[in-house]
């Protein structure tokens, strides 16, 4: 049987990111099927049972809660799972509210106050391109390999210097950086498949080309029991 993906996001094709999400699709193996839906159509035990989930990109989401909750049911069942740029940085603030406690770890484009675990970049990323230097010994770099690649992204957001290390030390690994972006991809140890970037590999479905990344997470799925 197949195994089923859900693509969470609000899907808006005035976005190439988004057209690139439906791109991807139909460069997926013929075992792994992927439907869209919405935030606000979302039920978080579905989300959380799929044999995979996309957080993708496109924030603020129009309901913010059912995506945490997703997150954290899959990061502690242990499901695959891949995020991109506000998946990315969703991934960061389940982990610090919910692994780490910090009450009130928030999100600098939705959060008026609070602490910003993620926050403005120093520089708009908007349709911008850095080159993205994995960690040798990350699941990432076990992936696309330690040679740095160029990085599409689509944001104003990543993770805050000031609890990069607070962060690291509670258990997310940082696997890739980049100029400018600062962290660009997470990991958690221990986890058969739970990775953010903020880069968003879709990118190269455009092409036709299926990203290594989503490639590794479409058999990471096939592989959840």
């Amino acid at each position: 049987m197949p195994a089923s993906v859900i693509l969470l996001g609000d899907r808006d094709t005035q976005f190439i990111t988004h057209r690139a999400v439906d791109a991807t699709i139909a460069l997926l193996p013929d075992d792994v099927t992927a439907s869209w839906v919405g935030t606000d159509e979302a039920e978080a035990d579905v989300l959380a049972s799929a044999d995979g989930l996309w957080v993708l990109p496109g924030t603020p989401y129009l309901n913010e809660a059912v995506v945490m909750e997703a997150l954290r049911r899959r990061r502690t069942e242990g499901r695959a799972t891949l995020g991109t740029c506000g998946g990315f940085q969703h991934m960061v603030v389940e982990f610090a509210r919910n692994a780490l406690a910090i009450q009130g770890a928030g999100h600098a484009e939705t959060d008026d106050g609070g602490d910003h675990v993620v926050d403005r970049l120093s520089c708009s990323l908007v349709g911008e391109t850095r080159n993205v230097t994995p960690v040798a010994g990350s699941l990432l770099a076990e992936i696309v390999g330690i040679e740095p690649f160029p990085g599409f992204h689509y944001c104003n957001y990543g993770v805050s210097p000031a609890y990069q290390e607070q962060l690291s030390r509670g258990g997310l690994r940082w696997s890739a950086f980049a100029p400018d972006a600062g962290v660009e991809a997470l990991e958690l140890d221990g986890h058969p498949f739970y990775l953010g970037t903020l880069f968003q590999p879709q990118m190269t479905s455009l092409d036709g080309l299926l990203h290594p990344l989503v490639a590794a997470f479409a058999a990471a799925t096939r592989r959840t029991p």
